[in-house]
């Protein structure tokens, strides 16, 4: 079981069933364009470029369970005092953004496994230039139906951008087009440690 962050609206866009994808960037860049290395390879389930004699293996394989971490809070001593369990643990996808100012919550890179409610199963993985995203794809990542195919990809490129820091985006930001893995999932349970 591995972990992966998600921001508090792609988590919310999760529970709601909205997202079955995402994307990350390839590190480093590939040369040439991705192949996917058979099963009678020395390196099934990784990625090869006829341009390059690297090997890209992608953080996650087929059939790997995701644990989500995302911006979380115990309960604050106040709270506790008024007999809320403190082992309990609160998730900011599930407050309205109006309370996201709260000075309780914990940055989801810190969230600990047992706090995990959210499992994901991988069913298939790739490799594309990030601007080959059509409508529909960008529907999968959790971006809200709009009437217009250009807005949609737009707000996706949008958030594409506020998920790279501002020192990367030139060479992951939407303008760079660079090679991402696709990761499709689905919700699951919890299964083992």
């Amino acid at each position: 079981m591995k972990p992966i962050l998600f921001h508090t609206d792609m988590v919310r866009a999760i529970l709601e069933g909205r997202k079955t994808v995402t994307r990350r960037v390839v590190k480093p860049q590939p040369v040439g364009q991705p192949a996917q290395m058979g099963e009678d390879s020395c390196w099934p389930g990784c990625f090869a470029s006829a341009d390059d004699e690297r090997v890209y293996r992608p953080p996650y394989q087929p059939g790997d369970i995701l644990w989500v971490r995302e911006t979380w809070a115990h309960p604050s001593k106040e709270e506790i005092a008024r007999g809320t369990d403190k082992n309990i643990f609160l998730y900011r996808a599930d407050v309205p953004s109006v309370l996201y100012a709260w000075d309780h919550w914990n940055p989801s890179i810190h969230m600990p496994r047992e706090a995990a409610r959210i499992f994901l199963r991988v069913t298939g993985v790739r490799v594309e230039r990030l601007r080959d995203v059509k409508y529909f794809d960008c529907l999968a990542e959790g971006i809200l139906y709009r009437q217009m195919e250009t807005d949609i990809v737009q707000d996706f490129s949008t958030l594409w951008d506020t998920t790279i820091k501002p020192a990367d985006r030139a060479a992951y930001g939407w303008g760079a087009n660079p090679w991402v893995w696709v990761i499709q999932f689905e919700r699951t349970k919890e299964l083992g440690p």
